[in-house]
C-alpha cells in the first residue's frame, strides 16, 4: 500500500538552508514581507527573492500559489519554491498552498520553511495530500517513482507535531481510499478486498467477513443476485471501530463492486475499463475507518461495505427477473446494470436491524445521471434528515470536498412502480440519481437519519484535482471524518 510521505518538523536552523538538498520553499507576502527563513534565502541567492517580489510575474501571481526559481545560485538545492501566502489565512487556503508546494517539489525532497506561520500544520498536511503516486504495478522506469520525504523548519516544533499528527492518520486513510480504487479488478477482487480490510485489526478495528452461506442465512437475495454471474464470491465485510461510550454507532455503508461489466445489460466496451472503481464507496468507507483508528477517535462508527462483481454469465441475474430482498419486498431487475443499489439494499437493511445506528451515511458510485447533474466537481447529496444533511454539508465545505443536496419526493418514488413486483430497480431515463435515491430511501426506516451520497462524479478524475493527481481521489474521507469529530465525538 502507498504510504503518506513522512513529515520532519525540526526547529528553524538557517545554517543549513544552504546546503539544503532537493527543493526549498519559502513564504512570502503579496507585499513582499519575509520571514527570517526568507530572508536567509534572499541572501544566500544575491537578493533573488527581492527581486521577485517587485517583479510582474510576482504581481500577477493569485494568493496561494507558487513560483520556482531554478538552480538558486549560493545554495546546493535544486530550486526555490516561493508561496505567496499572507499570515491570516484560513485552514482551507493554507492546504491548498501546500498542496501547491507538492506539485512545485514533485519527487523530490523538500525542505519547507514555515517558521512561525499559524497555519504551518495545514501546509504540511496540503503537501502530504498531494503527494501521492500510484505506481505499484510499474516496472522498469516507472517503478519506484514515489514522493520523497519533506522536512519543515517552524518556531514550535513541538505544538506543530501535536496538530499534524491527526491530520496524518487521516491522510493514511485517504490513501488507502486511493490504492483500494486505483488497484485493477483482477488484482482487487472481494478476496483481496477483504483480506486488506482484515489488516485494519491491528490498529484495533474489529472486522468480521460474512461468506455466501452466511448471507444466504441471512437472505441478502439482492445484494447475491447481483454476484451470481461471476467466479469471484459476493462478501460483506462489517468494520467496528468502538472508541466512545454505551451510545449506538454511526454507521457508514459502501457499495462495493469490484468490477461492474453491467452484467447481462452489457454496457458498452469504450470506457469499461473505469468500472475497475466501481468499489469507490466501500473504499471511501474503509479509508474512514482507518482515519478513525489511526487517530483513536472517540466515537462508535460501524462500516459495512458489501462486495461483489458483476459479470455476465449462464447463472447471471436476466433482466425481468423478480428477487425478494432481506427486507422482504420484491424487486423487479429491470437493468441488471443498476445494481449497486440492489448491493445497497441489503446491506442497509442489515446494518439497520443489527446496530440500530443513531445516522447512517451509504456512499456509492451509483449513477452517471449524477455527472450529468454535478459534473466532477460536486457529490450528489440525498437525506431524509435536513439536520444530518447540513452537518455533512458543514462538514465538506470546511474540507473542501464539493457536495449539493439534491431533491426527493414521492413523485419521483412513482417511477419505480412495477407491473409484477413491488418495485422496479430502475424508474426510466428521466432524473436517474433522483430515483436511485428513491429506490435506497425504501430500505431505510424512518427512524433512521439517513445520507445517500452518489459519488460518481466525483471517486476518479481524469485530471489532477487540488489535493491528488488523476485517478482516484479518496474524496469523501476528509469529510466523513470531519462530521464524526464535529458530531459524534465524545
Amino acid at each position: 500500500m502507498t504510504n503518506p510521505i513522512s513529515v520532519e518538523i525540526k526547529e528553524i536552523d538557517l545554517d543549513a538552508l544552504a546546503g539544503a538538498e532537493g527543493k526549498v520553499a519559502v513564504l512570502m507576502t503579496a507585499e513582499g514581507s519575509m520571514d527570517p527563513l526568507a530572508r536567509r534565502v534572499n541572501r544566500l541567492t544575491k537578493g533573488a527573492l527581492q527581486r521577485l517580489s517587485e517583479s510582474k510575474v510576482f504581481e500577477d501571481l493569485g494568493a496561494g500559489k507558487v513560483v520556482s526559481l531554478a538552480m538558486p545560485a549560493g545554495m546546493k538545492a535544486e530550486a526555490v519554491i516561493v508561496l505567496k501566502l499572507e499570515k491570516n489565512v484560513d485552514a482551507k487556503a493554507a492546504r491548498l498552498a501546500g498542496a501547491e508546494i507538492a506539485k512545485a517539489k514533485g519527487l523530490e525532497s523538500l525542505t519547507l520553511g514555515a517558521g512561525s506561520h499559524r497555519r504551518a500544520a495545514d501546509l504540511a498536511y496540503g503537501v502530504v495530500l498531494r503527494s501521492y503516486s500510484f505506481e505499484t504495478h510499474m516496472t522498469g522506469e516507472g517503478k519506484g517513482k514515489q514522493p520523497a520525504d519533506a522536512t519543515m523548519m517552524v518556531t514550535k516544533p513541538d505544538d506543530m507535531r501535536a496538530a499534524l499528527e491527526p491530520m496524518l492518520a487521516i491522510a493514511d486513510g485517504v490513501f488507502f481510499t486511493r490504492d483500494l480504487t486505483n488497484e485493477p479488478a483482477n488484482i482487487l477482487d472481494t478476496t483481496e478486498f477483504a483480506a486488506r480490510l482484515e489488516g485494519l485489526e491491528a490498529m484495533g478495528v474489529e472486522v468480521e467477513v460474512l461468506e455466501e452461506r452466511e448471507l444466504r442465512e441471512l437472505g441478502m437475495r439482492t445484494l447475491l443476485a447481483v454476484g451470481q454471474g461471476s467466479t469471484t464470491p459476493s462478501k460483506v465485510v462489517v468494520m467496528r471501530w468502538n472508541g466512545g461510550g454505551e451510545e449506538p454507532p454511526f454507521a457508514l455503508v459502501g457499495k462495493g463492486v469490484v468490477f461492474d461489466t453491467g452484467g447481462i445489460s452489457l454496457k458498452p466496451a469504450a470506457g469499461m475499463e473505469d468500472m475497475t472503481m466501481d468499489m469507490g464507496g466501500a473504499g471511501v468507507v474503509s479509508g474512514v475507518m482507518k482515519a478513525l483508528a489511526g487517530r483513536n477517535a472517540k466515537a462508535n462508527v460501524v462500516g459495512i461495505v458489501g462486495l461483489v462483481e458483476n459479470m455476465p454469465d449462464g447463472d447471471a441475474t436476466r433482466p425481468g427477473d423478480v428477487v425478494r430482498s432481506m427486507k422482504g419486498d420484491t424487486i423487479e431487475i429491470i437493468n441488471t446494470d443498476a445494481e449497486g443499489r440492489l448491493v445497497l439494499a441489503d446491506v442497509l437493511w442489515y446494518t439497520q436491524e443489527r446496530f440500530k445506528p443513531q445516522g447512517m451515511i451509504n456512499l456509492a458510485t451509483l449513477t452517471g445521471a449524477i455527472l450529468i447533474a454535478l459534473g466532477h466537481e460536486n457529490a450528489g447529496v440525498f437525506s431524509n434528515n435536513n439536520d444530518l444533511a447540513d452537518a455533512f454539508l458543514a462538514a465538506a465545505a470546511a474540507e473542501g470536498e464539493g457536495a449539493w443536496r439534491m431533491p426527493m419526493g414521492q413523485a419521483y418514488d412513482k417511477l419505480l412502480k412495477s407491473r409484477v413486483a413491488d418495485m422496479a430497480n430502475v424508474g426510466g431515463r428521466s432524473a436517474g440519481s433522483i430515483t436511485a435515491a428513491q429506490f435506497l430511501q425504501r430500505f431505510v426506516k424512518d427512524t433512521t437519519p439517513w445520507i445517500h451520497l452518489d459519488i460518481a462524479g466525483v471517486a476518479s478524475t481524469k485530471t489532477d484535482t487540488s489535493f491528488a493527481p488523476k485517478g482516484a481521489t479518496g474524496w469523501g474521507v476528509r469529510a466523513l471524518d470531519r462530521l464524526i469529530h464535529d458530531n459524534y465525538e465524545l
